[in-house]
């Protein structure tokens, strides 16, 4: 098994004991409630008669969920992107439990393979994923297509953590983090930079994060920089 391989079958295992062991919107988790930027994000376009949005690794529909409930109201869709196909059964079960099945679109597909094809979306929101794409080559291209993807007055939503650390709890030996992608906070700030030049910045900060996760049936502290960064696309 390569590196990549091995990675991806970690966070698989983490995610899936997540998903079976806590249910959406329950506490104990991160998946209790959405993210506050991007509801904070869906009160700008709520005079939109119709929303096109891509949640990309959206999971079992931490974020998806309540921007779909927003469609209600008014047409719209919402394309729900996940590698997992546990993640994408548990979405569709939740859509139908939360009656907005009829707003969200899911595919199966890493976030890496997955097409943004031009001017699409009004909304693209990446929470915790560009860090699981393949490369730091990948990653710029990735969000450079999310840029391309975007109308005119859209928004693109991003948190990624970078300067990840794993750090074994019985003896404080550190570890290998189980990301494909841990690029330094200056470097993604300055990527972000380059990327979403003429558009406008609504958000940019930097949170450090710190909590204990499972590896390989070990307590592990896992630490990093939290970046969340909001542009409006102007032209």
């Amino acid at each position: 098994m390569d590196k990549l391989e091995n990675i991806r079958l970690e966070e698989k295992m983490y995610h899936e004991f997540c998903y079976d062991n806590y249910n959406l919107f329950e506490s104990g988790s991160w998946l209790h409630r959405p993210v506050q930027t991007v509801l904070d994000l869906l009160a700008e376009y709520k005079d939109y008669a119709n929303l096109s949005v891509l949640d990309l690794g959206a999971g079992i529909g931490r974020n998806s969920i309540p921007i779909a409930e927003s469609m209600k109201i008014r047409k719209g869709k919402i394309v729900c992107v996940d590698l997992l196909k546990s993640a994408i059964d548990k979405l569709e079960d939740y859509s139908r439990e939360y009656g907005v099945e009829q707003f969200i679109e899911t595919k199966l597909s890493d976030i890496e393979n997955f097409n943004i094809k031009q001017d699409e979306y009004d909304i693209i929101i990446a929470v915790s994923a560009l860090e699981h794409v393949r490369s730091e080559r990948e990653m710029e291209l990735k969000i450079e297509e999310m840029t391309i993807g975007t109308k005119i007055n859209g928004t693109n939503c991003i948190v990624v953590g970078t300067n990840i650390k794993e750090t074994r709890m019985k003896d404080a030996q550190q570890l290998e983090p189980m990301f494909e992608v841990n690029i330094s906070t200056e470097s993604m700030m300055e990527l972000l930079k380059h990327q979403y030049i003429g558009w406008e910045v609504k958000k940019r900060l930097v949170k450090q994060l710190e909590y204990e996760i499972e590896r390989n049936k070990q307590l592990v502290k896992l630490s990093m920089d939290c970046i969340t960064f909001v542009a409006k696309k102007l032209v």
